[in-house]
């Protein structure tokens, strides 16, 4: 008996056929097209609220066991998958890049996740993540493995630059970025120090910008990091 698939699935199908054909059978292929979907028409995780808007003839109770068996069963490529979400984003290369981190709880397990996203008209599309083992930031080490992956994985020639905020900052870090001449804007905190070039004296880098009107931007080139190389500083006076 051949499974019956609504139109507006076939193309999907199709899509996730030529991507993960190799490594994924039809039938979980075409259960993966639905379930895609019911994603996209409900808008939750909630496996109950999913199984209901399974497209097609199964009953809910029939579609809720299945999304129950593919959860618990099946370990995804992630690879796979980051490679099929780059290949359809219509943005042409290079991406601008975004690191960032989630942290929340479920019952008492603390569920920190450290994600590399692409950057598309004001969206952050989930590429790359890494469960982290404990909560708190992210180290060095860390967040090389993930650039690292989407290097292995794309190329450094796909990477505009790098924004992040300003829990990813460090020593090794900004050597790493600059070794792979990857361009970063990393946001940092209003009582973050540098040293004035003139005066070698440690001051708050919002001292720097503490005359700059509200809607304009102030960019120095010349204040450094206590041992680190050159890097430009701008300050954004945004509305109160």
């Amino acid at each position: 008996m051949t499974a019956k698939v609504p139109d507006k699935n076939t193309k999907l199908i199709a899509v996730l056929h030529t991507h993960f054909g190799g490594n994924m059978n039809l039938a979980r292929i075409m259960f993966l097209a639905l379930f895609v979907c019911a994603l996209c028409k409900v808008q939750t995780v909630g496996f109950e609220k999913l199984a209901v808007a399974f497209a097609g003839s199964s009953k809910s109770e029939s579609s809720l066991r299945r999304i129950q068996h593919f959860m618990a069963d099946y370990k995804p490529n992630t690879d796979l998958i980051a490679q099929l979400i780059f290949k359809l984003l219509p943005h042409k290369l290079p991406f601008r890049l975004a690191l960032d981190r989630t942290n929340w709880k479920f019952g008492s397990t603390h569920i920190n996740i450290l994600t590399l996203a692409v950057v598309y008209q004001g969206v952050a599309f989930p590429i790359l993540y890494k469960m982290m083992p404990e909560c708190g930031n992210s180290n060095t080490q860390e967040r090389v493995d993930l650039l690292n992956r989407h290097i292995r994985l794309f190329g450094i020639d796909t990477i505009d630059c790098l924004p992040a905020d300003g829990e990813f900052i460090g020593e090794q870090w900004l050597k790493y970025l600059n070794h792979q001449r990857i361009r970063y804007h990393i946001r940092i905190r209003e009582n973050f120090y540098v040293d004035a070039p003139h005066s070698g004296k440690r001051i708050k880098a919002s001292w720097l910008f503490s005359d700059v009107k509200i809607g304009t931007a102030r960019a120095l080139m010349s204040h450094l990091l206590r041992q680190q190389p050159t890097l430009p500083f701008i300050g954004r006076q945004g509305q109160k």
